[in-house]
């Protein structure tokens, strides 16, 4: 692996001697790991069916052995799982030891979900989460991984991050995986090296103080942030830390690591950072520094949702009918949007309609149906959520083969099922939904999701037994 020469001599007045050994690492393997959904785990209680070694830092991690086709595993598509870097699971275990009551956390560069995921794992129950994408193409992916987490308490929105700053002290909590040089991603993404240069570097730490000042007002007083890059140089990481507490006002915090993980801690004694090399840790590049907004700011008042007489309310008058279908539908809130009927906890409802207000809402809470003349078609996101009642539609348990040509959008057929929408099944994992016609079924998983490859690979992975 050819690396810029500019690059390895920044790495080499970064860490001296140290320096070879993570050069070296860049040109090894990665490490492969995935995050348990706990939630869908804690519906179906099941074995895992390979030898897995815990991430040491995450509840949910798991390191695997080799890398499979996740592709080609139902319960991949399900939402039982995630893939994810080992490093960036980190942020599960700072929001754990940080966060104990309830909060507003906003992840402000979400895409494609994986922070987002680790937090909406850690968060208190009560907590709401806002996860942004400023690029409209990977806020669609961003809001499939969510919708496939199966959370009720999210909002996914398109947005610059300008556009937070009229929501004055809304979040207790923001998480900010700045977009940065990507040296950490090296061994993993070889685009990244041929977009890498000196002055990109310095591009990207502006880039980053010009996001960082563009939502800061959205942070309350004493409200945590969380800041990360997957680069290793001291501009866009200790320096950018540093450049928020003076400038910004923010205090550092720290929490407590283990040295058997492998954890380093910044380059130039700057509290509340650390640092994840390849070549110590079992993972990829990573920096997070821990702040505290001044809790002295001022705190201005409440954001006022804008008033319009002549807006119908979105509330469902009579939703007994979509109430079934969710498992605690008393405490749900069911709204209509352009024939969409969509649920929200009733403790987030106000702050989902004030958001969608200031926010471009790619999805929130989760949608039940769309109306189409006198039928309803179940959503997607009502097979994937975490509340949805078994109970109130047929279901159809699938086999490996049939599973895959139902992800794959292919025609099924099923055998004694009655007629009408279908959930069908995994392992006792919901896929999704079809209407059964009796000699065929309509397929309705959704089209932009669906598995286009025709291979098949001769040792599939399963997860579960």
């Amino acid at each position: 692996m050819q690396l810029p020469v500019d690059f390895v001599q920044s790495i080499q007045t970064l860490l001296g001697k140290e320096s070879e050994n993570l050069l070296s690492s860049i040109g090894e393997e990665t490490s492969v790991s995935i995050r348990l959904n706990p939630f869908k785990m804690q519906r179906n209680s099941k074995e895992f069916s390979f030898p897995a070694e815990q991430v040491s830092w995450s509840q949910q991690g798991f390191y695997l052995n080799e890398r499979p086709a996740f592709t080609f595993d139902p319960l991949f598509h399900s939402g039982y799982y995630y893939v994810q870097e080992a490093s960036s699971m980190f942020i599960e275990y700072v929001t754990r030891k940080l966060v104990q009551e309830p909060v507003n956390c906003l992840d402000l560069c979400a895409a494609p979900g994986g922070k987002s995921v680790s937090l909406l794992s850690a968060l208190p129950e009560g907590s709401f989460l806002v996860s942004n994408e400023i690029i409209r193409s990977r806020a669609n992916i961003l809001s499939e991984n969510i919708i496939k987490f199966g959370s009720p308490n999210t909002l996914v929105s398109n947005n610059a991050p300008k556009d937070f700053a009229n929501l004055t002290n809304f979040f207790d909590m923001l998480l900010i995986d700045a977009p940065c040089s990507g040296e950490g991603m090296f061994r993993k993404d070889p685009v990244a090296i041929e977009e890498w240069s000196m002055s990109n570097v310095k591009m990207c730490a502006a880039r980053q103080k010009d996001i960082l000042r563009d939502v800061w007002s959205s942070l309350k007083p004493g409200g945590l942030l969380i800041y990360s890059t997957c680069t290793y140089n001291l501009e866009e990481d200790e320096e950018n830390a540093r450049w928020i507490s003076k400038e910004l006002g923010a205090e550092f915090i720290e929490v407590d690591t283990l040295p058997e993980w492998g954890i380093s801690p910044s380059l130039d004694g700057t509290p509340g950072c650390y640092r994840f090399f390849p070549h110590k840790t079992k993972g990829e590049g990573l920096f997070v520094a821990l702040l505290r907004k001044s809790a002295t700011e001022e705190c201005s008042g409440t954001i006022q949702r804008k008033k319009d007489k002549k807006k119908a309310s979105p509330f469902l008058k009579d939703p007994e009918f979509y109430g079934r279908f969710l498992m605690h539908a008393d405490d749900i809130d069911f709204l209509e949007d352009r024939n969409h009927i969509i649920s929200v906890p009733k403790s987030h409802t106000e702050k989902i309609l004030l958001l969608r207000e200031y926010l471009k809402a790619v999805s929130f809470g989760i949608e039940i149906g769309e109306l189409k003349g006198k039928d309803f078609i179940p959503a997607h996101a009502l097979a994937m959520s975490t509340e949805l009642n078994q109970g109130a539609i047929s279901i159809a348990a699938l086999s490996f083969e049939e599973a895959i040509a139902y992800l794959r959008k292919d025609a099924i057929k099923l055998y004694d099922i009655p007629k009408g929408y279908v959930l069908v099944t995994y392992k006792n994992e919901p896929l999704g939904f079809v209407k059964n016609l009796g000699n065929r079924s309509n397929n309705l998983y959704p089209q932009e999701w669906r598995i286009r490859s025709g291979y098949l690979p001769e040792n599939v992975f399963s997860l579960l037994k």
